[in-house]
């Protein structure tokens, strides 16, 4: 039996509010436009109030978000300038400088993480899809502590916001390994590590909707987990690894992108994400259940663990299985208390579950999460 376990959470040094992130985007939009075309103030205001306007037609609203991590101290101020300051450079630093900047708070988080662990994991994977550098913070990590002959590294990169399900896969692959090549007389445990700066691939020269979208909704976002072989007298609190799936949409390689760009990384998210993924998740979720010998009719006694892609994401996922409020109700609550973390959102939710006295021990746990591709990713755990 393979279990999820061992969840750790940490927050990013900032929070902000929502109501604050959006005036401070419109700020922030408003100068650089001023900077990039030498505005004078009265046009520097009109354009902010157009701005605002958008922000209040299509940003993700403080009912739906009541703030998000970070960071930079410069998200929301006026004084602390760091890598959005407009006034030196209308599109943000460069992506170099926010790569710098990835590895310096990723580096430091890992030494905190594991600042008190003695055992070293037989396997360390580490999930990111906002900073790529080399040697990696796990790296860094296991060379720091002279984990080297005892930790392998696994780079799980730019998969998205579903990438934790198929982090567990690889994970359960390598506990799988014939033990032949398994170090001797050691715990076998996996540990992975989520690293998402979404906060650091703003573009404050792009005034498009469907980027006022996605600067509303990411934030910054930390977790780490293990999973681990586990008998059924096991006293351990965690999720039990029933099933993966995964599902690359036809036709929809354009709906969802994620690339490399001069001022950070970009997204594009097309409208017709939401129904795109509704028109394919009842088959998807009906071939997941047999695979871990269930049938539809058991979602009536699950919760489901959505990743909260948006508000939209977990309303059509909800429609389309025809699932009470109370079975997405920790996926909203994660959306609503820290935004949409990309992969690390998803096991945020786990979490919440796990420590949720309300969810008994033997419930289902249905995992959903979706990504570039057009992906359709799920899991299947029973709660322990």
């Amino acid at each position: 039996m393979l279990m999820l376990t061992n969840f750790s959470v940490r927050r990013p040094q900032y929070e902000l509010r929502q109501s604050r992130a959006l005036d401070w985007l419109s700020e922030l939009h408003s100068q650089s436009e001023a900077t990039l075309k030498g505005l004078s103030e009265p046009d520097r205001a009109a354009f902010a109030t157009r701005y605002a306007k958008l922000v209040e037609r299509c940003a993700c609203s403080p009912e739906r978000i009541s703030q998000r991590g970070h960071v930079t101290a410069d998200l929301g101020s006026t004084t602390e300038l760091g890598p959005y300051d407009v006034r030196e450079f209308p599109r943000g630093q460069g992506s170099a400088a926010r790569s710098v900047l990835f590895a310096q708070v990723v580096n430091a988080y890992f030494q905190r993480e594991f600042a008190t662990e003695e055992q070293a994991p037989s396997e360390l994977i580490h999930v990111t899809c906002t900073g790529y550098v080399s040697p990696s913070g796990a790296q860094r990590l296991v060379a720091d502590k002279g984990w080297g002959a005892l930790t392998h590294v696994t780079h799980a990169y730019h998969m998205g916001c579903y990438a934790a399900l198929p982090a567990i896969l690889i994970a359960a692959g390598q506990l799988a390994v014939p033990s032949a090549f398994r170090p001797a007389n050691r715990e076998l445990r996996v540990d992975i590590v989520h690293t998402e700066l979404c906060t650091l691939h703003l573009d404050p020269g792009d005034h498009s909707p469907e980027q006022c979208v996605v600067q509303s909704l990411f934030a910054d976002g930390f977790v780490r987990y293990s999973l681990r072989e586990a008998c059924e007298a096991d006293a351990t609190h965690g999720l039990e690894l029933l099933a993966v799936s995964e599902r690359i949409l036809p036709d929809s390689a354009d709906s969802m992108a994620w690339s490399v760009g001069d001022f950070g990384m970009q997204m594009t998210l097309m409208r017709d994400v939401p129904d795109r993924i509704a028109s394919a998740l009842r088959p998807f979720v009906t071939e997941l259940l047999a695979k871990g010998g269930l049938c539809v009719e058991g979602l009536r006694d699950a919760v489901i663990a959505v990743h909260p892609g948006g508000p939209k994401i977990i309303d059509r996922v909800a429609e389309v299985l025809e699932l009470l409020p109370a079975q997405v109700q920790a996926s909203r609550d994660i959306l609503f208390e820290y935004g949409n973390m990309s992969s690390a959102t998803l096991p945020h939710v786990w979490q919440r579950m796990l420590t949720n006295d309300a969810i008994q021990p033997g419930t289902l746990v249905l995992s959903l999460a979706f990504g570039p591709g057009l992906t359709v990713c799920g899991g299947l755990f029973r709660k322990h």
